[in-house]
C-alpha cells in the first residue's frame, strides 16, 4: 500500500520543538532589553515587570490566533529595536506615563500604516542609509555599556561577557541567553537570600495612566520607535515569510492587529508588538516540518511566550536587587549583532556614506534641542544631507541624459 501524504509527514513534535526553541531564544536574548528600556524612561521595577508580562501575553495570544486562523506561521514579538530606543532615551524623559503615551502613539501609527497605504509608502521610502544609521546611532551608546560595567562592577560584569564571547564562537544562538543566566546567578549570589525579600513574585498588573502633557518628549520617543520597529521588525518579518514561500502576506491584518493591540495594552506598561523576524526565521525555516504544518511552530511559540511572561515579576525583583548598569550591560551584548548589521547596511552604498555617517553622529551624540531627542534630529539632518548630496546630484545627471 502506498502511504498517503499525511502518513509520510514527520510527527507533530518537530514544529512544537521548533516553536519552543524559537520562543526561548527570542525571550532569553532580549527580555533584558525590554526591562532596561522601561526602567530607563522612569518605570519602577513593578511597572517594568507588568509591562513584560502583558507584552508577553499579547504577543503570545496574537501568534496563536493569527497562526491558527490563517494556517500561516505568523510569529509575533515585542519590538527589540523599539526597546533599544528607550534604553538610550533617559535624557528625553524620566516620566513613565509620558513613555506610555508614546507607546500608544506608536501602536496607532502602526495600525494606520496597515489602513493607510500612503503612510506605508512614506515609511518604506525612507532611504536605507538613513534608517540603518539612525538605528546604529541608537545602539552604539548601549553597546558601550558593557565596557563601563566592566570597570564599575568587574566581578559581576566580566564573567557574563567572557561567557558570551566564548559561546559566540561555538554556539552563537545561546550566547546571550547564557550571559543573561549567568548575570542572574551572580546578582542572586551577590545580593544574598534577601534579593526577593518583600517582593510579590506572583504575576500582577500595574496600570499606568498615560500623560500627554509633554508632546515633544512623546514625539521624540514615538517617531524613532515607529521607524525602527517598521524597518527592523515588520519589514524583515514580511521578508522572512516571503523567503519561505508565504506570500502575499496579510500585511494590513497583521499591522492593524499588532498596532491596536499595542495601543490597548500600553497602559499596563507594555511596549510595542510586531511581526517577528529573528525567532520567526527559527520557526518558519524548520526544514523538518512541512510548510502546511509550520503554523504549529509559531502557535507553540505563542504558548511558550505566555508561560515565560508569567515569570516577569521575578525579573522585576532581580532588577531591584541589581545595579541598573548590569541589566543594560547584558542588553548591550544582546544588541551588538544588531549594531554590526545596522552599520554594514548604513555604509553599503558608497555614494550615501556621508549621509549615513552624518545621521549616525547626530543620533549617537544624544543631543536634545528644543525638546526633540537626537534620533529625531538625526532623521532630519540625514534627510537634509540626502537631499544635498544624493538628490541634487541626480538631477544634473538626469538633465544631461535628457539632452544627450
Amino acid at each position: 500500500m502506498t502511504p498517503t501524504p499525511e502518513a509520510t509527514k514527520p510527527p507533530v513534535l518537530a514544529p512544537i520543538l521548533a516553536g519552543v526553541s524559537g520562543a526561548l531564544a527570542g525571550f532569553a536574548s532580549s527580555f533584558a532589553i525590554v526591562m532596561a528600556g522601561a526602567v530607563a524612561v522612569g518605570a519602577t521595577a513593578g511597572q517594568a515587570a507588568s509591562g513584560l508580562l502583558v507584552v508577553s501575553l499579547v504577543q503570545g495570544v496574537l501568534a496563536i490566533v493569527l497562526s491558527a486562523t490563517s494556517r500561516w506561521p505568523i510569529s509575533i514579538a515585542w519590538s527589540t529595536p523599539g526597546a533599544a530606543v528607550l534604553v538610550g532615551a533617559g535624557t528625553i524623559t524620566q516620566d513613565f506615563p509620558t513613555a506610555v503615551a508614546a507607546f500608544i502613539v506608536v501602536g496607532v501609527m502602526i495600525a494606520l500604516t496597515g489602513l493607510w497605504p500612503w503612510l506605508s509608502r512614506v515609511m518604506t521610502s525612507i532611504p536605507a542609509p538613513i534608517g540603518s544609521a539612525m538605528l546604529a546611532g541608537i545602539l552604539l551608546p548601549i553597546c558601550l555599556v558593557p565596557v563601563e560595567a566592566s570597570m564599575t562592577f568587574p566581578a559581576l560584569a566580566l564573567p557574563p561577557i567572557l561567557v558570551w564571547l566564548v559561546l559566540s564562537r561555538f554556539a552563537a544562538r545561546w550566547a546571550v541567553p547564557a550571559a543573561v543566566l549567568l548575570t542572574v546567578v551572580l546578582v542572586i549570589i551577590s545580593a544574598g537570600p534577601s534579593w526577593a525579600a518583600g517582593v510579590n513574585l506572583a504575576p500582577h498588573l500595574e496600570l499606568v495612566a498615560p500623560s500627554f502633557a509633554d508632546p515633544l518628549a512623546i514625539v521624540s520617543l514615538a517617531i524613532p520607535m515607529y521607524i525602527v520597529t517598521m524597518a527592523g521588525q515588520n519589514i524583515p518579518g514580511f521578508t522572512v515569510l516571503h523567503t519561505y514561500g508565504y506570500a502575499p502576506a496579510p500585511a494590513r491584518q497583521i499591522m492593524l492587529t499588532t498596532g491596536l493591540a499595542s495601543a490597548v495594552s500600553a497602559p499596563f506598561g507594555a511596549q510595542t508588538v510586531n511581526l517577528s523576524a529573528l525567532s520567526a526565521a527559527i520557526m518558519v525555516g524548520d526544514e523538518h516540518t512541512p510548510r502546511d504544518r509550520r503554523w504549529i511552530a509559531t502557535a507553540t511559540g505563542g504558548i511558550v511566550y505566555i508561560l515565560l511572561g508569567l515569570t516577569a515579576t521575578v525579573a522585576g525583583a532581580l532588577i531591584t536587587a541589581s545595579p541598573t548598569i548590569l541589566i543594560v550591560s547584558v542588553a548591550g551584548l544582546a544588541l551588538l549583532g544588531a549594531l554590526i548589521t545596522a552599520i554594514m547596511s548604513a555604509l553599503e552604498d558608497a555614494r550615501a556614506r556621508v549621509v549615513a555617517v552624518g545621521t549616525f553622529i547626530v543620533v549617537a551624540s544624544g543631543m536634545t534641542v528644543f525638546g526633540f531627542g537626537s534620533a529625531v534630529w538625526g532623521l532630519i539632518v540625514g534627510t537634509i544631507i540626502w537631499l544635498v548630496f544624493i538628490t541634487s546630484a541626480r538631477k544634473p545627471r538626469a538633465e544631461a541624459d535628457a539632452t544627450a
